[in-house]
């Protein structure tokens, strides 16, 4: 599941929860350092070649800073990994995410 593989690269948000009180915080950092770190490297390029993704980034940073925003856009792109390699998608143009629908 898209959800445990992005828990288990560290980039969910820490949930703390007692009685009726819940608290999110940073990121967990769970997981391989050099796996998060070469996510979010990717992620970088992603970014800077992919307008969906650009946008995404671009619309967080305004709201949370250039930090979380691009930690949303790597969990982002990991679940879209994540179900291109689960449904075998193949992209007419990755850059802007058009899934081929012919062979």
């Amino acid at each position: 599941r898209p959800e445990k593989l992005t828990a288990y690269f560290g980039v969910v948000p820490r949930v703390s929860q007692s009685n009726q009180q819940c608290t999110i915080g940073r990121i967990t950092k769970r997981g391989s350092k050099i796996a998060r770190t070469s996510l979010v490297q990717c992620t970088w390029i992603a970014v800077r070649y992919s307008p969906y993704l650009k946008s995404f980034y671009e619309h967080i940073k305004k709201k949370r800073g250039s930090a979380k925003a691009i930690t949303a856009t790597a969990r982002k792109f990991l679940i879209t990994i994540f179900y291109t390699l689960k449904n075998n998608w193949v992209f007419k143009d990755f850059t802007k995410f058009e899934i081929s629908t012919g062979q």
